[in-house]
């Protein structure tokens, strides 16, 4: 395995990629997945690995965790498939540190990028919450009041009133509304991969279907609250969601490589390494870099990197994006059933904590989306990492599962 240093170690010659011998299933992704799919097995790139920050005198522990998360890449590109496994760290001290192991392209074996941009899927509710916890601090939204006071008379369907549904169930995921992309998912990796979709149709697709539950009592993890949470934010503060994201969180957080996609915007502006998806057992794998993210919107739209994303969840937790009291509100949280990737987790509003194998938590969320897999923690001491890979799904069932625990290990190997 090949190790290239960003600033002072001479980079290594790169080994051209062997053929791909596609093979895959299909499978879901438990509760977070935006979508569920499956990549290609079969041999890759032998890894590269970069890192902004040269080795130096630290301390053992951090030594070793550092040893695990680049061993812990390199079994999520060789043992797990994933075309790429890019990262980026955080210590206590704030040194920052950057990995990127792989293939940025299967088809010519051009390493992946160092903080390559990626589509973060469902990190973008966190974004989404931030925004409506700042005008909850703002004195012009409650958060238990009824979603019918913001959207009158546009939660209505099968068991769904929105007179009955607070804002807090819809940031926690206890409203009981439908997910939509539970019944999209075929034409969203086929026919619809460039389509656009307007949030209202996203909405009314939700509508169609039944409640799941009683406002409050279950949890069930839906896309369909984050496109009413973007909605309430477009009528509270009259203007369009990605202008708001950008304003209040972006550029406040100065997230250089952060952006929420335009109206028809399918292409990845910067640096990034290319996304795959298999489409079933035996597939071929499908470049899926170019899509029509619009399906997602307030659910997961957002293009970010893996340093962009430690910079925003610190940022959040830091006190720099919103008040304490509406800090406290989004860490209080709900009992998730069952266990997510093999993790214990409770769900806040629009943020996860996940027990850690040492002790503690750490927070943050992860996101799936065609192409790609992000899953980020910090920790209350200021630690951050945060891993992105080029497929939203592994060939390996346990792969999902892997990179959580790779993810554990950046923060307890001892």
């Amino acid at each position: 395995m090949s190790d290239r240093s960003a600033d002072r170690s001479p980079r290594q010659p790169e080994t051209p990629a062997r053929v791909l011998t596609p093979a895959a299933r299909r499978r879901g992704i438990a509760a977070v997945a935006v979508l569920a799919a499956a990549l290609a097995a079969g041999s890759v790139l032998p890894a590269s690995a970069a890192s902004t920050a040269t080795p130096a005198a630290t301390a053992a522990a951090s030594d070793t965790r550092d040893a695990a998360l680049r061993q812990g890449l390199s079994g999520l590109v060789q043992k797990d498939k994933y075309p790429a496994a890019l990262a980026a760290t955080v210590d206590r001290d704030g040194k920052t540190r950057n990995y990127a192991y792989g293939t940025g392209d299967v088809r010519t074996g051009a390493p992946a990028p160092v903080d390559g941009q990626v589509r973060a899927g469902s990190n973008t509710k966190t974004f989404v919450a931030a925004v409506v916890l700042q005008l909850v601090g703002e004195g012009k939204v409650d958060l238990d009041a009824p979603i019918e006071k913001y959207l009158p008379k546009l939660v209505r369907g099968k068991g769904i009133d929105g007179r009955k549904i607070t804002v807090r169930q819809i940031l926690n995921h206890t409203s009981g509304v439908p997910n939509y992309t539970e019944h999209m998912l075929d034409d969203l990796l086929g026919k619809d991969l460039h389509t656009y979709y307007q949030p209202r149709a996203l909405l009314d697709g939700a509508l169609e279907h039944e409640a799941l539950f009683e406002p409050g009592e279950k949890w069930s993890y839906s896309n369909t609250n984050y496109v009413l949470a973007g909605l309430l934010v477009e009528k509270v503060t009259g203007r369009p969601l990605a202008e708001e994201i950008t304003r209040r969180v972006i550029d406040r957080a100065g997230l250089r490589h952060t952006y929420f996609p335009n109206v028809g915007e399918q292409r990845i502006r910067g640096k990034h390494p290319k996304a795959y998806h298999s489409s079933k057992p035996g597939a071929p794998l499908v470049d899926v870099t170019e899509l029509d993210p619009s399906w997602s919107w307030a659910a997961g739209q957002i293009v970010s990197s893996p340093s962009d994303l430690n910079r925003f969840f610190k940022a959040l937790f830091d006190g720099k994006l919103l008040k304490p009291a509406q800090i406290k509100q989004m860490r209080t949280t709900v009992a998730v059933p069952d266990q997510w990737n093999g993790k214990q987790v409770r769900y806040g509003l629009g943020v996860m904590s996940t027990a850690l194998s040492c002790g503690g938590v750490m927070w943050g969320h992860g996101g799936d989306i065609p192409g790609h897999a992000t899953r980020i923690g910090v920790t209350d001491d200021g630690r951050a990492t945060a891993i992105a890979l080029t497929a939203n799904a592994a060939p390996t069932p346990q792969g999902p599962e892997h990179a959580l625990a790779v993810l554990d290990a950046s923060f307890c190997k001892k």
